[in-house]
């Protein structure tokens, strides 16, 4: 699964999104990048495949005084993984960079759009299509041409995009992938989970679907694909970075294992009622008690970790309320026509 981070402000961006990314390390992933706008508003690009210290330590042979700057790890879809298809990517003129979490489903037809513009493509992923859209219709502000860009993407998306034309300035967006906005003082975050970001502030505003964000390193706002302006609150993340990183154990999995005592304790909390014997499950309020009894069929829909979590989900539910259950993938379940 894929991370992303961004940060604009007065520190070296360089090595904020460098440690960003290491806290993103538990998603997974196979190369990872990096694009910088320094002081004189040249743009600095570096991708490499593999563990991110391998593109740190790549990044030591030079200096910078970039002060903004994104990052991504990439788990590969369209594209083998490579230094080239490594995110972050950038359009003809080498302006406008573009990290992409998801998939575009429409990126075939789109590409032969832009190639028979003149457009020139290097690398084999969707998420290339997009910042040579952007491209496309940028005239004037950065997230105008965002927002027109994504009206003609079909599917997936949490993107932080960046542009040396306007070097003061993070856009954002998602639909269906998470976005996170990090309130800061005199400097802002944006990032695709919060413990990227949460050793730096813990003031956090969060994008619902088909909304982008405007950062600089004073402000955020918000409009949505129609241009209205949105009002968002912002959120104190109680929970510690402690919580989020490794604890202590050489890798995530290990942690996860170990933790599965607590998970299950604390998904139990405030539904169970031991002393008369039932359990109150808020999530399904929109169902009277005789539509619960009445049901003939369940389809349980995951990914990954998720899906697998659902095997288990089925064979209980079989178990003790007899009704028959699907485990499908979700990704795959909107081109299903179920019976």
């Amino acid at each position: 699964m894929c991370g992303i981070i961004g940060y604009i402000g007065e520190k070296k961006a360089e090595t904020l999104i460098i440690e960003g990314l290491k806290r993103l390390e538990y998603r997974g992933y196979d190369s990872s990048g990096i694009a910088l706008i320094d002081k004189e508003g040249n743009l600095i690009l570096e991708k490499k495949i593999g563990k991110i210290e391998v593109l740190e330590k790549y990044l030591q042979k030079f200096t910078n005084d970039a002060t903004m700057g994104i990052g991504h790890t990439r788990w590969a879809t369209h594209g083998k993984p490579t230094d080239i298809n490594a995110h972050p990517h950038t359009d003809c003129k080498h302006e406008i960079v573009v990290a992409h979490n998801g998939i575009i489903e429409n990126f075939k037809i789109l590409k032969d759009i832009l190639v028979k513009k003149g457009h020139k493509f290097i690398s084999e992923t969707d998420t290339e299509v997009l910042v040579h859209l952007i491209e496309e219709f940028y005239t004037d502000k950065l997230e105008v041409a965002v927002r027109h860009a994504l009206k003609e993407i079909k599917g997936t998306f949490g993107i932080v995009v960046i542009s040396k034309r306007e070097p003061g300035k993070i856009v954002c967006a998602r639909n269906s992938s998470p976005i996170v906005i990090g309130v800061g003082d005199g400097e802002n975050f944006v990032a695709s989970d919060a413990p990227a970001i949460l050793g730096h502030t813990k003031r956090m505003v969060y994008l619902d679907d088909n909304e982008i964000g405007i950062v600089t390193k004073e402000s955020f706002n918000i409009i949505n694909m129609k241009n209205v302006p949105i009002t968002k609150d912002v959120q104190e993340i109680e929970w510690s970075i402690e919580q989020a990183e490794k604890g202590g154990y050489p890798h995530f999995m290990l942690k996860e294992i170990f933790e599965q005592p607590d998970s299950i304790q604390d998904t139990m909390l405030g539904h169970l009622m031991e002393e008369v014997g039932d359990t109150r499950l808020g999530g399904f309020r929109i169902f009277s008690d005789q539509e619960l009894l009445d049901l003939k069929r369940i389809i349980i829909l995951g990914c990954g970790t998720s899906w697998h979590s659902g095997l288990i989900g089925k064979y209980l539910i079989e178990q003790f309320a007899r009704i028959p259950v699907e485990v499908d993938y979700a990704s795959e379940f909107r081109y299903r026509d179920p019976v």
